[in-house]
């Protein structure tokens, strides 16, 4: 593979230059990754020392104006090892992820689906907004990183309004635990036959743990009911059975009662996120075909986005909002996947993002939807529409 000089401090292979011209993307996007930022947010109530995780990390936090309770820092600074960190006080995301997430709009009281949950910043950012009402239900197909996903929470003491379930997010059909208990159809389970009742949530022992991930490892691409890895005491779950919690719900429940708000921030190449190709220098340039431009793999993942964002719409209730999002500048995966969608579903609407009126951001190829970049944005690449659901 010839490997030609970018515009950016590392070599872009010719490959890949040419990717970038056919979706009509400057190379130079590449080279603002050595200036773009690293970002953070501060979990709320941290706010106050702020002064404190300054003097730590010896450097001072500029605020970021567009986005509430983001800071930037230089990209060489570290934070793994601060105490702020290890204590729960900051969590790093970046500011474009932190976008996405605002773009639902969460309020108190709603129940949110973060459709493809892992690694779990965005989840964090959820319930901080979410505070102590509502409900967020995070899934994933990687149990492993699900797992990283339920540590996080526990480790910023922000998962009491939360469940977790490793599945299959373009079959998951589990709706918000107040259509359980809403819905007129909803019946106990029969009377002598044996029930589960979810108590509080408690760790496996280790060995327990890592003996039911090397399970679900074997079994990874047979998935089938939800698994339950974590619920949080206020998450709905805890008294109630495991016929409650499981049951699924029809279409027209689903309008009723199905999820305020939806975040579906799908699997992509990865192209767009700058740390990511800068990866390559280390995996070698000569994987990257294989990884970012495989033709082949590009058709698999454009057909999964658009089965996620199908069945977070299907889940979504009249009225509610829905967030498509993914880390890849690429049409194919962006533009192309919800001009697809909407062209198939006559009750899905495009909405303007009104948070976005200061974002410093592109128009997208489809009207309302945004592009993030690091030469426009300071951040790392990302694509963001959003829908809203219309009585049918």
């Amino acid at each position: 593979m010839e490997v030609v000089p970018g515009a950016s401090e590392f070599p872009l292979p010719e490959s890949f230059l040419e990717f970038l011209n056919q979706n009509g993307l400057d190379p130079s996007i590449y080279a603002a990754s050595q200036s773009t930022p690293r970002y953070i947010r501060l979990k709320p109530g941290s706010i106050l020392e702020r002064e404190a995780i300054e003097d730590e990390i010896k450097c001072k936090l500029e605020e970021v104006y567009w986005l509430p309770d983001f800071y930037c820092l230089p990209p060489d600074v570290r934070i793994a090892s601060t105490k702020a960190y290890q204590e729960g006080k900051i969590y790093g995301i970046d500011a474009a992820s932190g976008a996405a997430v605002l773009a639902l709009d969460v309020s108190p009281g709603d129940h949110v689906l973060d459709l493809c949950a892992a690694p779990g910043a965005k989840l964090c950012m959820i319930l901080d907004l979410l505070g102590c009402s509502g409900s967020v239900t995070g899934v994933d197909v990687a149990r492993h990183r699900l797992a990283a996903a339920r540590t996080i929470l526990q480790k910023y003491a922000i998962g009491d309004q939360c469940r977790l379930f490793v599945a299959d997010g373009t079959t998951f059909s589990l709706t918000p635990l107040r259509a359980q208990s809403n819905s007129k159809s909803c019946a106990n389970t029969e009377v002598g036959e044996k029930t589960e009742i979810y108590n509080k949530w408690t760790p496996r022992r280790k060995w327990k743990e890592q003996k039911r991930i090397a399970k679900a490892a074997k079994t990874l691409s047979q998935i089938q009911e939800p698994e339950l890895i974590f619920y949080g005491q206020h998450s709905g779950v805890v008294g109630l059975s495991k016929h409650n919690v499981y049951r699924k719900v029809n279409n027209h429940e689903i309008s009723q009662f199905g999820y305020d708000k939806v975040l579906v921030d799908a699997e992509c190449t990865h192209d767009g996120s700058i740390k990511h190709i800068q990866k390559f220098e280390q995996w070698g340039w000569m994987t990257l075909p294989r990884r970012v431009l495989d033709a082949e793999r590009t058709d698999d993942l454009t057909v999964l986005q658009l089965k996620l964002v199908t069945n977070g719409f299907r889940l979504l209730k009249v009225g509610g909002s829905l967030v498509y999002s993914t880390c890849s500048l690429t049409v194919a995966q962006n533009e192309d996947v919800i001009e697809c969608f909407l062209s198939e579903h006559a009750s899905a609407k495009l909405l303007e993002i009104d948070a976005a009126k200061n974002w410093p951001c592109k128009q997208a190829r489809v009207a309302k939807a945004l592009r993030f970049d690091p030469v426009t944005s300071s951040t790392s690449g990302l694509f963001v529409a959003k829908f809203t659901k219309l009585m049918a």
